[in-house]
């Protein structure tokens, strides 16, 4: 007998109180509900950012460049046990020294599809000594990079990264080239 879990996300209110739970499946579409997501930038002993390329059969924004890994906690789920789960299941990866570096990030964006991401998505980091693995049907490419690279490739093709990790890289320090989170225009 084969046993399908059913993947639920978060349903958040306009304060980002949780409301409520639906399967994921059903919440990113057209008319996405807010819900409660993660990002995650992992870097090596080297100073280096693991970057990865969206996997071609991603419902939204396939084979496009970002942060190491994103994902949604499930209802009851901390954070810090969804993103030690993701990591390990995107790219087998074990997590060390996670820290919050954008607790309150929120975005809303739209793809070329029509497939809407309407999320709070709290911004961590993490430390590995594990080579990556990627998960086919999750990554198709990964890559080490030196953060300052990174920062250029996103000013100089913002079209090419996911949006959150456009978003993103003007509010790190370590990709927006300053000690002090850069402003977001409105």
């Amino acid at each position: 007998m084969t046993v399908t879990l059913i993947e639920e996300v978060v349903l958040l209110d306009a304060d980002d109180r949780p409301i409520g739970r639906a399967p994921k499946a059903s919440v990113h579409g057209a008319a996405t509900a807010r819900h409660l997501a993660f990002s995650c930038h992992v870097f090596d002993d080297a100073g280096r950012l693991l970057v990865t390329r969206r996997a071609l059969a991603k419902q939204a924004w396939p084979g496009v460049w970002t942060n190491s890994f994103c994902g949604h906690p499930a209802p009851a789920e901390t954070l810090i046990h969804a993103i030690r789960r993701r990591g390990e299941f995107e790219l087998g990866l074990e997590l060390d020294d996670l820290e919050p570096v954008l607790p309150f990030f929120h975005y809303r964006a739209v793809d070329a599809s029509g497939i809407v991401e309407n999320e709070l998505c709290p911004v961590y980091t993490a430390r590995t000594r594990s080579t990556p693995e990627p998960h086919p049907n999750e990554v198709m490419e990964i890559a080490w990079v030196e953060p300052e690279r990174l920062a250029a490739a996103i000013d100089g093709a913002p079209w090419a990264f996911s949006p959150w990790l456009v978003l993103q890289a003007r509010l790190l320090p370590f990709l927006s080239g300053s000690s002090e989170p850069r402003v977001l225009a409105s």
